[in-house]
């Protein structure tokens, strides 16, 4: 399960209805967090649409967004209950694993096939004090995410390092990369292919050279792929 929500008491959150894959969710409607309950659940005031609280439907996904700029985030879940506390009502939001990400557009994720390694951050060294790095192939790739065919399941919110190959000649190309990641959703693929799931990632970056380095690369795949 994903890890507790990093979210103050009294901040605003977005709400959309869940839309199908390759839709855009609008997020037109508005709650206040109070407090989450566990790694699984969270309450936030009952929305208002045209002057009235907003009926629940627990057959209906939520898309609950937080955060500002680069650092914005998408919780989904279902509305289970309704609980008072005090004279106040709220809703009790029942976490799904999939934290999904809808990245702006202006960061285009392109279709292209790359070998990566991978690799959780906390896995111990072998006998000869390396890290045994796993193999996978990216789905597509974005500035700020890649998408990644991979044989390992990862829960939602841990993080892990990719090793994205070299592109190009040592005169004109790109050296091979390590960025850090999230993982943000995690979907089983069909039987019988190279790879058992696919993952989604939104990279992290610890200061803006390792933001430029990452949008130099993908510059160069594009140009490189004609993509």
């Amino acid at each position: 399960m994903a890890g507790a929500l990093n979210v103050r008491h009294g901040a605003k959150m977005r709400i959309a209805f869940d839309v199908p894959v390759g839709q855009d969710p609008q997020f037109n409607m508005i709650c206040t967090f109070n407090k989450a309950l566990d790694e699984s659940a969270f309450l936030v005031s009952i929305p208002m649409v045209n002057g009235k609280a907003l009926t629940p439907d627990e057959t209906q996904k939520m898309l609950f967004q937080y955060g500002e700029g680069d650092d914005v985030q998408i919780a989904a879940g279902y509305v289970d209950d309704v609980v008072k506390e005090g004279i106040r009502r709220y809703w009790k939001v029942r976490r799904v694993t999939e934290q999904r990400q809808f990245i702006k557009r202006i960061d285009i994720r392109m279709k292209v096939e790359l070998p990566v390694q991978y690799m959780q951050d906390t896995w111990a060294l072998n006998a000869e004090g390396e890290i045994d790095k796993e193999n996978g192939e990216t789905m597509d790739i974005s500035n700020n995410g890649l998408a990644v065919y991979m044989n390992r399941w990862f829960e939602v919110g841990e993080t892990c390092i990719f090793t994205l190959p070299r592109i190009g000649t040592a005169a004109d190309g790109q050296p091979e990369r390590e960025v850090a990641g999230v993982v943000c959703w995690m979907r089983e693929l069909p039987k019988g292919g190279a790879f058992r799931f696919v993952s989604g990632i939104q990279l992290r970056f610890a200061d803006q050279q390792e933001r430029s380095a990452m949008q130099e690369y993908v510059a160069y795949v594009k140009k490189r792929y004609r993509l």
